[in-house]
C-alpha cells in the first residue's frame, strides 16, 4: 500500500481478483509476430509484476505484441506517434523498472544458493594492525 495515510488507504475501492489466469500462448503460426514482439510478450510471462495481471492484462499485452510486431514488420518504418502510444501501453504494464518504480512496486529477487563467499574479516584484522 505503500505510504500512503489512513484517509488515502481507507478511500481505496477494493475488488477480489478473477479466478486464476491462464497465460495466453502465442498466437496461430498464421498470425506471425517479429521476434522481439514474441520475445518481449514471452518476458511478461518471467517477470514479477505478471503475478498481478488480470486477463484484460494479458489481452492489453497481446495486443501490444501485436501492434509492437507490426510496427516492427512496416516496410516503412516505425511511427513516432504509434511508438509513443505502445510505450504509453507497455508502461502501464510495469514492463521496465522505472515503470514499477512510479507504481511503488518493488520486485525481490531471491538469493541465490551457492557457495558463501569468504569473510573479509582477514582483511580487516590486517588494516587495524597497518593502521589503515
Amino acid at each position: 500500500m505503500g505510504h500512503r495515510s489512513k484517509e488515502e488507504q481507507n478511500s481505496i475501492t477494493k475488488a477480489p481478483a478473477g479466478s486464476p489466469v491462464d497465460v495466453p500462448d502465442l498466437p496461430d503460426p498464421d498470425l506471425l509476430w517479429h521476434p522481439i514482439a514474441s520475445d518481449w510478450y514471452l518476458s511478461l510471462r518471467e517477470s514479477g509484476q505478471s503475478a498481478f495481471y488480470e486477463p484484460s492484462d494479458w489481452a492489453m499485452a497481446r495486443y501490444a505484441a501485436h501492434v509492437m510486431s507490426q510496427v516492427l514488420l512496416s516496410e516503412r518504418g516505425p511511427n513516432g506517434q504509434l511508438v509513443a502510444a505502445l510505450n504509453s501501453v507497455m508502461s502501464s504494464l510495469l514492463t521496465t523498472e522505472g515503470d514499477r518504480r512510479r507504481a511503488r512496486m518493488e520486485l525481490e529477487r531471491k538469493k541465490p544458493a551457492g557457495p558463501k563467499l569468504a569473510s573479509v574479516s582477514p582483511l580487516d584484522s590486517y588494516r587495524d594492525i597497518a593502521g589503515g
